[in-house]
């Protein structure tokens, strides 16, 4: 069980840092045209989209990915107590 939670713990690290590379992008240059944004945007969306659609915006700012990334560290911190 030790190598697969800490193989989830390094995923979910990566996606977190992912998302973090996506809001430094969305902040810099909102245009798509970054290869590195576009390739963090694929791999985020799928999983910051449902949480938007039930999260309204707060004064105008998108706050699922604030979400998903406070998520991925409970699982984080879950997934290390099993390995």
């Amino acid at each position: 069980m030790g190598v697969i939670a800490s193989l989830l713990i390094l995923i979910l690290w990566l996606f977190v840092i992912v998302t973090l590379v996506r809001v430094v992008f969305s902040w810099v240059s909102p245009y798509p045209n970054n290869p590195v944004y576009r390739l963090a945007y694929q791999i985020t969306e799928p999983v910051l989209a449902p949480v938007r659609h039930r999260l309204p915006p707060v004064s105008g700012m998108d706050l699922s990915p604030l979400v998903v990334t406070l998520v991925c560290y409970f699982l984080i911190n879950a997934l290390g107590y099993l390995s």
